[in-house]
């Protein structure tokens, strides 16, 4: 058996608020609750388990998502509708665009908790 990432816990203020805003931001579901977590199962069976920190002890992450390229443009659309800015780099620096590296397209926005979000239509070059 291959080794692969099952699941993940992403702390939030407000678990079901930040679950949905990713889950609507990528077209997903937000599932049932499986205890303390409220989960968003990505297309290869990982899910990111959302888990209520109130008082806001947790260091902000970075989560990249592999998307299609067909509905990359239906996620930068959400993005704006919901006035949520995105920007092309890690660093927040370029706002309202997107790059292009790797023969791709990826563009990285915050959610409410300060987490680092990103959408890319190409796996990064590891080589």
């Amino acid at each position: 058996m291959a080794i692969e990432l099952n699941h993940t816990v992403v702390y939030a203020r407000d678990r079901r608020a930040s679950a949905e805003f990713l889950a609507e931001v990528l077209g997903l579901e937000v599932g049932a609750p499986f205890g303390p977590f409220l989960p968003v199962e990505t297309g290869n069976g990982v899910t990111l388990d959302y888990y209520e920190s109130p008082d806001a002890s947790f260091t902000p992450q970075h989560y990249a998502f592999l998307v299609p390229d067909e509905e990359f443009d239906t996620m930068i659309g959400r993005l704006e509708q919901m006035g949520v800015t995105y920007y092309a780099d890690p660093s927040h620096t370029e706002p309202g665009q997107i790059n292009r590296l790797f023969g791709g397209r990826g563009a990285y926005f915050d959610d409410a908790d300060g987490h680092n979000m990103e959408i890319i239509t190409r796996p990064y070059s590891r080589g």
